[in-house]
């Protein structure tokens, strides 16, 4: 939950550099929290809680997942793709699975704190 809790204090931040266990763990939390929701939703007869939720977390998600691009050494403009049907999906999973640059890149210092290497 502390992932989740980190991501929502980055607000709208999208400068820097996000860890894939920062972009997973917030992912695989929210994902719970709608499931609850949806669950709540229907035993209510209504769309309103998940409806509420996804309003209010697609900011940071947004910014999570440019900070993730960030990591890998990618413009956040490549969250674009995931807009491109079936395709988009597999290609932004690429991106989000694949491993940090190490050491300081044009976004930022590594996140996990290695030191560049020359």
């Amino acid at each position: 939950m502390n992932w989740f809790v980190e991501v929502l204090k980055k607000y709208v931040v999208f400068s820097g550099r996000a860890r894939r266990q920062e972009y997973w763990m917030f992912t695989l939390i929210a994902s719970l929290i709608y499931l609850g929701l949806v669950v709540l939703g229907l035993a209510m007869d209504t769309e309103v809680p998940e409806l509420v939720f996804v309003a209010a977390i697609f900011l940071p998600s947004l910014a999570v997942s440019v900070r993730r691009l960030h990591d890998i050494g990618r413009s956040g403009w490549w969250v674009l793709i995931g807009l491109v049907p079936c395709v988009g999906s597999i290609v932004t999973i690429i991106f989000m699975a694949t491993e940090g640059q190490r050491g300081e890149n044009q976004y930022g210092p590594d996140p996990k704190g290695y030191a560049a290497s020359h």
